[in-house]
């Protein structure tokens, strides 16, 4: 098997495993995010359509954020690795023999003997030179890069998945118990991407779990307070 074919599932499950992360980290911010303007606003005012509006303002400006944000970032990436890959294109075309040496000496420092390094870097070059001088060497994909509009699609629907959970637990439930509930429901989505941020990661559980329970304990908190404090101020 060829270093390409054999390093190919590598790169498509550090793909996966990377918009898994991306979506994982989405959800939590909406969850932790729009949490944090519902409880504000519920510790300034009881009336349950101030809450819902201000939740689903929160909504809408924090997934149009993630959505643009992630599309700027992902296109600003793809420009670049779209430049790197013209600039190598140009050089195998005008000093294929320099580039040979360096994809050579690449597989030398990763463990192969100097005869098979050059053996391998010399048929990789024989095929096509430059998905494996990208990879290798540049650390990037030369036959797909990333979407962007796929990219702020997908970071914009994980956001809007986790924010449900503490709108509608705020705005469904019965007001004399909605914080509970709502707290309760805030508290196990933090817990969950936090383990599966974990497992992803391929860290301990326990650490994110309680990091993400306590920050998302502290937001809601704080804005809580500062949303009763300026309440009472009316």
């Amino acid at each position: 098997m060829s270093t390409a074919a054999a390093s190919r599932p590598d790169v498509e499950l550090a793909s996966r495993l990377n918009w898994l992360r991306a979506g994982v980290l989405g959800a939590n911010d909406g969850i932790v995010s729009t949490a944090s303007i519902v409880f504000g606003v519920a510790g300034a005012t009881s009336d349950s359509f101030a809450v819902f509006v201000a939740g689903v303002a929160g909504l809408v400006a924090g997934a149009l954020s993630m959505g643009g944000g992630e599309y700027v970032s992902v296109s600003t990436q793809r420009d670049t690795e779209k430049a790197a890959l013209a600039e190598l294109r140009d050089e195998l075309h005008s000093d294929p023999h320099a580039r040979l040496d360096e994809l050579t000496a690449h597989y030398v420092d990763s463990g192969l003997s100097e005869g098979l390094a050059r053996q391998v870097a010399g048929e990789l070059a024989d095929h096509d030179g430059l998905p494996a001088h990208a990879r290798d060497l540049l650390g990037i994909d030369a036959e797909e890069q990333t979407n962007p509009w796929q990219a702020a699609i997908a970071s914009m629907t994980a956001f809007i998945l986790g924010a449900l959970i503490p709108l509608l637990g705020i705005v469904l439930a019965p007001i004399e118990v909605r914080l509970g509930i709502t707290i309760a429901a805030v508290l196990a989505a933090l817990a969950i991407t936090g383990y599966t941020s974990a497992r992803l990661s391929g860290a301990r559980p326990l650490r994110p779990v309680v990091r993400n329970v306590v920050v998302g304990s502290l937001s809601m908190g704080l804005t809580y307070l500062a949303g009763s404090l300026v309440g009472g101020l009316f």
